[in-house]
C-alpha cells in the first residue's frame, strides 16, 4: 500500500470504530511498525483538523479518535435526539481531580483526602465513563484502584494527563496533595498488622 492508502485506512478504521483506537491495534491491523502508524495518523490528524468540516481527529494518550467539532454539538444532539449531560457536581469534580492527579488510587485514599464517604460519587463517575477500575492493590482486602479513561481526556479537551494544569502551590494544598498512595499503603499495612 502507498502512504495515501494507509492514511485512508486509518481514517476508515477510526470512523467505523466510533471509539478511540490504540496505536498498537492500528499497527497490528495495518501490519506497520508503531513509528509509521504514528506518523501517518499524525499527518491524517493535521489534514482533518485543518479542514473547515464538522469532524476533527483527537489523540488520547496512545489512541486516536474521530469526533465532531464542539461547535456543532447542539445540532448533533438534536439530530440524534440526545439529552444534554447534566453537569458534574462539586463533589464529583473533587473526586475526579483527586483521581486524575494521583491515579491509580483507592476509594480509601479518595475518602481520606475529601474526608467524606465517596461511594455514590465514584459510581456516578464510573457510569459516565470518566473513571474506571485499574486493578487491585496487593493488600489485605485487595482494594480496587481507580484511574481516568479516554472519555475523561476527551471531555476535558486534553491528549495526555501531563496536560492537566498544575496544582495550586498554597502550602496547605501542597501538603494535602503530598499525601500519596504510598502513605495509604503504609497506613493499611499498619492497620492490618495491628488487627492480627
Amino acid at each position: 500500500m502507498e502512504i495515501k492508502e494507509y492514511r485512508a485506512a486509518i481514517e476508515a478504521i477510526l470512523f467505523a470504530s466510533g471509539e478511540p483506537v490504540s496505536v498498537a491495534r492500528l499497527s497490528e491491523v495495518l501490519e506497520l511498525d508503531r513509528e509509521n502508524v504514528v506518523r501517518f495518523a499524525d499527518d491524517l490528524m493535521n489534514e482533518i483538523n485543518m479542514r473547515d468540516g464538522g469532524i476533527r481527529m483527537l489523540t488520547l494518550d496512545d489512541q486516536y479518535q474521530l469526533c465532531t467539532r464542539k461547535e456543532y454539538a447542539d445540532y448533533v444532539r438534536r439530530a440524534l435526539d440526545m439529552r444534554r449531560n447534566t453537569p458534574l457536581s462539586q463533589a464529583a469534580m473533587e473526586v475526579l481531580a483527586i483521581v486524575a492527579y494521583n491515579q491509580p488510587v483507592t476509594k480509601a485514599f479518595i475518602e481520606q483526602v475529601r474526608g467524606v464517604d465517596c461511594v455514590a460519587v465514584i459510581q456516578g463517575l464510573m457510569q459516565k465513563n470518566l473513571i474506571e477500575e485499574k486493578g487491585r492493590l496487593e493488600l489485605p482486602g485487595r482494594p480496587l484502584l481507580y484511574g481516568t479513561t479516554p472519555v475523561f481526556l476527551r471531555s476535558f479537551g486534553i491528549s495526555k494527563l501531563t496536560e492537566l494544569p498544575p496544582l495550586p502551590q498554597k502550602e496547605e494544598d501542597a501538603r494535602m496533595v503530598e499525601t500519596t498512595l504510598e502513605d495509604v499503603i503504609k497506613q493499611a499495612e499498619t492497620a492490618a498488622q495491628e488487627a492480627q
